[in-house]
């Protein structure tokens, strides 16, 4: 069975490409970079794994943060995290949690400093079949929820505002930095016009001594961010077209702040050769609106995986996708449903086949929505408004505007993105 070209729209694209040294200065990102990590000598390392206790199967995107801090991470596609623990906090709490789970509460001194295994327990909700009975068929249930955009988003455009972080890691260290504030012009989801993202203040730090002349850019940025919210963007992960390529299944019933919720399990078909999609959505029983979906790109056909994210490489070098995870939050407001929140992952092995050791690179993408509001004006500045192909660490321009990030002078990557908010709260809120 042969996939749809739609399914060939998804914008990460990860162009790789011979990159000069002269178009930026790099001692202007060397400063900026012996300040980031001067910030972060005074950490100890803890590696581990997040797994179900009963299944073993590995957790993708758990969240592992330290109690009364801002300071978290999340788990790669094989369950796996690297947390660094500023020394004064060795002495705390971290909470480890994942959606559908108990949350796991351990004194950090209890970690290994080698690999970690935590185990997580499903959080089932026992309901009342007076009061709900289960969907027998999944599918319909994802159908149902798809057909009900209309009924549970707001029918009006809005204005969002939101928060962007893109990093570039070589291995464990930090390669490339860069964040940005953004106004989401979110149209109707009864529409079928895309969403239109304007650009309103970005920074980055890239230290191009770390990528070996190789520039891996993420190209779409936060756009593609954008297209993780299957309710609008179906044809990203799935629709009509692709359904036939799943097999879908009611995998269990939880909570997710405080609502009832379906966990509905998906993977590709046994024996297709393409790569699809597998991961869980969580659909909210009251509204049958999708409350979340974490998901990965089924990466064993390595060849056609590589040629669907790598836009433009030197001949000598090759590139191999090593992970490719997806997640995709949303609010509910007065009755209605918003998207609030993404997280991509993504890995590649770059080769170069004149040289024996390989070099790893992660990307790490997410963007939180701050604030929303009716805004039917539909207008953008043209000067400020992005493109589906914008690489952002082109657009942004060092630590331009210092007034506007204040005492936020460098970006702490280790720290949670609703941090960085914080900080930059108050000009948010003066630039709405």
């Amino acid at each position: 069975m042969k996939q749809p070209t739609s399914f060939h729209r998804w914008t990460t694209i990860i162009a790789i490409a011979l990159f000069s040294l002269l178009v930026n200065s790099p001692k202007l990102a060397a400063n900026n970079f012996t300040n980031i990590q001067k910030s972060q000598q005074s950490f100890t390392e803890f590696k581990g794994t997040v797994i179900d206790i009963n299944t073993k199967e590995k957790l993708v995107f758990a969240d592992i943060s330290i109690n009364e801090s801002n300071i978290r991470t999340v788990t790669n596609t094989e369950g796996a995290f690297l947390l660094k623990v500023p020394n004064n906090l060795l002495g705390g709490v971290i909470t480890v949690s994942f959606l559908g789970y108990k949350d796991l509460l351990m004194p950090i001194e209890s970690l290994n400093k080698g690999k970690n295994i935590i185990s997580l327990e499903v959080s089932v909700n026992q309901l009342s079949a007076v009061n709900v009975s289960e969907p027998k068929d999944a599918l319909e249930l994802i159908k149902t929820a798809l057909n009900n955009k209309n009924e549970n988003y707001d029918s009006n455009q809005l204005l969002m505002t939101a928060f962007y972080r893109e990093t570039i890691k070589k291995g464990r260290k930090n390669a490339s930095l860069s964040e940005a504030v953004v106004d989401i012009y979110k149209i109707p989801y009864e529409t079928n016009r895309d969403d239109r993202i304007q650009l309103i203040k970005s920074r980055k730090n890239t230290d191009y001594a770390k990528l070996d002349t190789i520039a891996l850019k993420l190209r779409g940025g936060p756009y593609t961010t954008l297209h993780t919210d299957m309710v609008k963007y179906p044809e990203y992960v799935f629709n009509k077209d692709t359904y036939k390529f799943y097999d879908f299944s009611i995998e269990s019933t939880t909570q997710i702040n405080n609502r009832d919720v379906y966990v509905v399990k998906f993977k590709q078909k046994k024996g297709l050769t393409d790569p699809y999609y597998y991961g869980k959505l969580y659909i909210d029983m009251e509204t049958t609106t999708f409350v979340s979906a974490v998901f990965s790109l089924n990466l064993t056909n390595k060849k056609m995986v590589s040629e669907m994210f790598v836009y433009k490489k030197p001949r000598k070098v090759d590139v191999t996708p090593t992970q490719a995870n997806y997640r995709v939050d949303f609010k509910t407001k007065n009755g209605k449903w918003y998207y609030g929140y993404s997280n991509i992952q993504l890995g590649f092995k770059v080769n170069w086949r004149n040289k024996i050791f390989n070099s790893n690179y992660t990307l790490g993408i997410e963007m939180a929505v701050t604030d929303w509001k009716t805004d039917n004006s539909g207008k953008l500045e043209s000067g400020k408004m992005l493109r589906p192909t914008t690489v952002l660490v082109d657009e942004a321009s060092g630590f331009s505007d210092p007034e506007f990030w204040g005492e936020y002078n460098i970006i702490e990557p280790e720290k949670s993105i609703e941090s960085a908010i914080s900080k930059i709260a108050k000009q948010l809120k003066r630039g709405q």
